[in-house]
């Protein structure tokens, strides 16, 4: 759907606030056909945006990854790094 978005699960360190947020974002704006919403759609928006990392957070933290399973070098973490 939209492939600026990263896998997050069993990313090593574990995913950040910021690219949860991150990815939440980018698939509200795809959602929706906003990159940025009007004044009257504002609120709505980043209600969503709240709402979608806060769901992501909580499948997150649920699921569990096999301890054999290779960590997860997201594409944003790799262009960070030095």
């Amino acid at each position: 759907m939209c492939r600026n978005i990263q896998q997050l699960r069993g990313a090593d360190p574990p995913a950040t606030e910021t690219e949860i947020r991150d990815a939440a974002l980018q698939f509200v704006r795809k959602i929706s056909g906003y990159r940025t919403p009007s004044a009257a759609n504002r609120a709505v928006f980043d209600d969503a945006v709240d709402e979608v990392a806060a769901a992501v957070q909580n499948l997150l933290a649920g699921l569990h990854v096999a301890p054999t399973a290779k960590p997860v070098e997201p594409l944003q973490r790799r262009r960070a790094a030095p």
